[in-house]
């Protein structure tokens, strides 16, 4: 595949990112099957997999489970991959907590830095709990995060919206926001367009609905119509689903680009 500019982090990413909560948690989740945390040797194969579809990019998050403490164990050639990860939200004895104070959002990304062994990470983003304006204006994650980025410990910053209004005002002063965009779901495409107005990094999630949706390749065709989209993160431990997106998009950009 590829890679996509994310907006003007200087970051570039393959156009499917990798979404890893499934091999680390399997509660509270909105798949529409259960399933079965994958062995060691599974996720090394799901990891070879993505690696050799051309995905660069992994999605994890300190609320998806022990996601980053495999991610740290497991993920080979980890200098190659651009690595997205979360604050704010904590996974606790089968439901999640919220802090955005700036002195947790520190120790949060200095810990999953040990955790997923990287000197850097490419992409943080506050983990909105639904009140995107209010830990924009009030808590101390976007300062905490400002600093960070001074220091060298990451490249970028941004908000997973769960508003339009958190997210408008997140592409003014961020450099990524994550938004669900898919045909069932159109309420934040003023935040994509104006964060490609703004040069802001754009990644899509819930793109495909959870597992949900009816028709990928219509479901692909519309996501990547939007201006500015790089990536669409896809949460899955099946290589052969993995492969089958992959496949999907690329016949959907290619017949975009022949129009």
């Amino acid at each position: 595949m590829e890679l996509k500019p994310l907006g003007n982090t200087g970051i570039n990413v393959s156009p499917v990112g990798l979404g890893t909560v499934k091999i680390g948690r399997n509660q509270q989740v909105k798949y529409p099957s259960s399933f079965q945390l994958p062995d060691d040797s599974a996720v090394r194969n799901l990891l070879a997999v993505a690696h050799d579809c051309g995905i660069n990019l992994i999605d994890t998050a300190p609320a998806y489970g022990t996601s980053m403490q495999r991610l740290g164990q497991l993920l080979p050639n980890r200098s190659e991959w651009v690595i997205v990860s979360k604050v704010g939200e904590f996974f606790e004895q089968g439901r999640s907590r919220f802090d955005f104070s700036y002195g947790t959002t520190i120790r949060t990304v200095e810990d999953s830095l040990r955790t997923l062994k990287r000197d850097m990470l490419d992409v943080v983003l506050i983990h909105s709990d639904g009140n995107d304006l209010d830990i924009l204006e009030n808590e101390g994650a976007p300062d905490a995060l400002r600093e960070l980025k001074e220091r060298g410990l990451i490249r970028s910053h941004g908000l997973s919206i769960k508003t339009m209004k958190g997210g408008l005002a997140a592409v003014a002063e961020m450099d990524v926001v994550m938004a669900t965009c898919n045909p069932a779901y159109r309420d934040e495409i003023p935040v994509i367009e104006a964060a490609k107005a703004n040069g802001c990094g754009i990644l899509i999630k819930k793109g495909l609905q959870s597992g949900h949706t009816a028709n990928i390749e219509e479901s692909l065709a519309f996501i990547f119509a939007q201006p500015g989209v790089a990536s669409l993160i896809v949460g899955t431990i099946n290589p052969d689903h993995l492969r089958q997106n992959v496949m999907a998009l690329q016949q959907t950009l290619s017949s975009a680009s022949s129009k």
